[in-house]
């Protein structure tokens, strides 16, 4: 059993498990901008435009940092807090009434916060010293 689950092929799909939702949501924001900009701008960020291209640069140039393994722990973090204060401003749980949409932002609130955790650790074996690629 070791030798999968230890192998960097597995390392690898761990990874990408790990990424999956920002490459999609990178890739669909710079795929319909439109949408970017109307995300932005229902979270309340201006300019949207600027922090679309933002959003996208961040998501899709961590992903292939953590990926490539090249600074792998700075792609880590930069995916990690952005998904802390993503989840901070897009699930705020705590201001809705008690019911299904509540139930179903805390719920989401909390797994994100286990992304994050993730990404923490990937950080952290990385700047460990276990620079194994991918």
């Amino acid at each position: 059993m070791r030798p999968v689950f230890g192998s960097a092929a597995m390392r690898f799909v761990g990874y990408l498990g790990l990424c999956a939702a920002y490459l999609q949501g990178g890739l669909t924001k710079l795929t319909s901008f439109s949408g970017a900009m109307a995300e932005m701008q229902h979270f309340g960020l201006v300019p949207a435009p600027l922090f679309a291209v933002l959003v996208i640069a961040l998501e899709l140039g961590a992903s292939v940092l953590i990926l490539v393994g090249r600074w792998r722990w700075l792609g880590a973090l930069a995916l990690g807090c952005f998904t802390l204060l993503a989840t901070m401003l897009a699930l705020r749980f705590w201001e809705l009434p008690p019911g299904q949409e509540r139930f179903m932002a805390t719920n989401s609130f909390f797994e994100h916060l286990g992304l994050v955790g993730g990404f923490v650790l990937v950080a952290w074996q990385d700047l460990r010293g276990n620079h194994a690629t991918p």
